[in-house]
C-alpha cells in the first residue's frame, strides 16, 4: 500500500471511521462501488449527481470524478486504486482537486465488506485529513452519499 504525502498527526483525530448494514448482498454493495452505471447515481451529498471522465477500477487505475452541486458548481476529485479485492475491499486515494486541476492534500480511504446474513457490514475509513474540519466536512459528505446509496441499494437489490 502507498501512504500518503500528508504528515501524520495523531492517530485517530484526523482519520474518519464510517460503518454501514445495508439490506443488499455483499456482492452488490461491492458493485455499486465499482462499476460506473452504478457510481453515477449514488456519491455525493444529497442534491449532488455525478459524472466521471477516467475509471479504472484496477490496482494502478486512475479515476477522476465530477460531483455537481445543486447551485451549478463543480466538485473534482481524482485518485488511484491501490487495492481491489472483490467483493471483500477497497482501497483508494483521494485528492479533491483545485479550479486549476491540481490536486489538493491527498488521503486514503479503505472500504471492507462483510456478509452479514445476506446483509453487508460496509466499514469506511479515511485518513490522514490535514484538518480537524476538513474530515468533519468528508465525514458529513460521506454519510449523505451513503443514505443515497442505502436507497438506491433498496431500488435494485434482488
Amino acid at each position: 500500500m502507498t501512504s500518503t504525502t500528508n504528515a501524520a498527526p495523531a492517530a485517530g483525530e484526523h482519520e474518519l471511521v464510517i460503518t454501514r448494514l445495508f439490506k443488499a448482498p455483499r456482492e452488490l454493495v461491492f458493485r455499486a462501488w465499482t462499476e460506473p452505471q452504478h457510481l453515477s447515481r449514488w456519491p455525493g451529498p444529497k442534491g449532488f449527481t455525478a459524472t466521471s471522465d477516467a475509471f479504472d477500477c484496477s490496482p494502478g487505475g486512475f479515476y477522476r470524478t465530477c460531483l455537481h452541486a445543486p447551485d451549478g458548481t463543480d466538485h473534482w476529485v481524482r485518485g488511484t486504486y491501490l487495492t481491489v479485492e472483490p467483493p471483500a475491499r477497497l482501497v483508494f486515494t483521494h485528492a479533491w482537486e483545485d479550479d486549476r486541476g491540481n490536486p489538493g492534500p491527498e488521503t486514503i480511504v479503505t472500504v471492507t465488506f462483510e456478509d452479514k446474513d445476506g446483509q453487508t457490514l460496509m466499514r469506511f475509513h479515511q485518513a490522514v485529513f490535514t484538518t480537524l474540519a476538513s474530515r468533519d466536512g468528508h465525514g458529513e459528505g460521506w454519510n449523505q452519499s451513503f443514505d443515497r446509496l442505502e436507497t438506491y441499494l433498496t431500488e435494485i437489490a434482488p
